[in-house]
């Protein structure tokens, strides 16, 4: 497990990336900060007062770190008419007015709302990748993530996955040692067009963060048409029209489909289930039919297969953006940073 945790933090540390952590106001957001500049981890921006950020925090160095206040700092006329313009025309459900009458308006609103103002940052260019949560709720920071920086292109669908990385000895269904599995926290039921956005997504973060070559299998509790719930749920011809969809969007990607976890990972299984497959008996990259099967596949692994659960890792941004557990320590806040940075490669 080290190991590939290990491997994260060291490329991490290579690239030299910038993370915007809009929290300043957390302690365990403050210290994670001070430690990742101290240990090169990445660069990193901090927004808040910093006197008052000082004030609670006497025993946190702070150097090295970019604290930046967004209400004297120069740019932040900049970034409200990034978001004025880009929210533009947008009526307020509740209200029925503009969400924002003017850039004055988008100033009073990114004033108080920190990860919007980091999550214009990032779309400005002026950071590479954005971590919050730690005292915001999970819509709070993706919502900015969704109306200023939008989907990756080609991508519709933003999801989230998780990196498992395997226990310390042989597994022969496992060889890699870590594998990904998608989407187990935000997407409730998917349709067969998110299910291959979520799968092509889920490749793009094996190849970044895991460091594998990825062979995506398409999860059922069918295989090739061998079971069929036509009259009741239809997922298993969801997970079909999905297959087929993600080769059609992405036909150098390794993927197929349906399986059943079995055929998907065991070499005996999947040679008797599906002989001609690229996939079959040598998956690493999985895709759940719906957010049921994934929260509970994942939980299964990390507490019966003593898997380490790294995530749930953002995808599908056009830009770095990553949520924390509010119930995060100061490690899992550098493994975010450090997988931030890897995404903005």
């Amino acid at each position: 497990m080290a190991n590939v945790l290990e491997n994260i933090l060291t490329t991490a540390s290579a690239l030299k990336k910038n993370v915007v952590l809009p929290e300043g106001e957390d302690a365990r957001v403050v210290k994670a900060a001070s430690l990742c500049a101290k240990e090169g981890l990445a660069k990193i921006t901090l927004l808040g007062d910093p006197e008052q950020i000082a004030k609670a925090n006497p025993d946190v160095d702070l150097t090295g770190v970019d604290v930046i206040n967004p209400v004297t700092y120069e740019k932040t006329v900049e970034y409200a008419t990034i978001l004025f313009k880009a929210r533009e025309g947008k009526i307020n459900k509740k209200t029925g007015a503009p969400e924002y009458a003017d850039v004055d308006a988008a100033i009073a609103s990114i004033l108080k709302d920190y990860t919007m103002y980091a999550a214009l940052m990032l779309k400005a260019g002026d950071v590479d990748g954005l971590v919050s949560g730690a005292c915001h709720s999970t819509a709070n920071t993706l919502r900015p993530g969704l109306q200023v920086i939008k989907t990756a292109p080609g991508i519709n669908t933003v999801s989230s996955c998780f990196v498992m990385v395997a226990p310390e000895g042989e597994n022969k269904y496992n060889p890699d040692g870590v594998a990904v599995f998608g989407d187990c926290a935000i997407n409730i039921e998917p349709d067969a067009q998110q299910i291959a956005d979520i799968a092509i997504s889920s490749a793009e973060t094996a190849r970044k963060i895991a460091g594998i070559q990825p062979r995506v299998a398409m999860l059922s509790f069918s295989t090739k048409g061998s079971g069929n719930d036509d009259k009741f749920f239809q997922t298993v011809p969801k997970m079909q029209k999905a297959t087929a969809l993600a080769k059609e969007q992405a036909p150098d990607l390794i993927v197929d489909g349906e399986f059943q976890f079995d055929a998907a990972v065991a070499p005996e299984v999947g040679k008797l289930k599906a002989p001609d497959s690229k996939v079959a008996g040598n998956a690493n990259v999985f895709i759940f039919p719906n957010i049921n099967a994934g929260n509970i596949g994942y939980k299964i692994a990390q507490r019966f297969g003593g898997y380490m659960a790294l995530g749930p890792i953002c995808q599908g941004f056009a830009k770095p953006i990553n949520d924390l557990s509010r119930g995060c320590s100061v490690e899992d806040i550098k493994a975010v940073v450090a997988i931030t940075a890897l995404q903005a490669q």
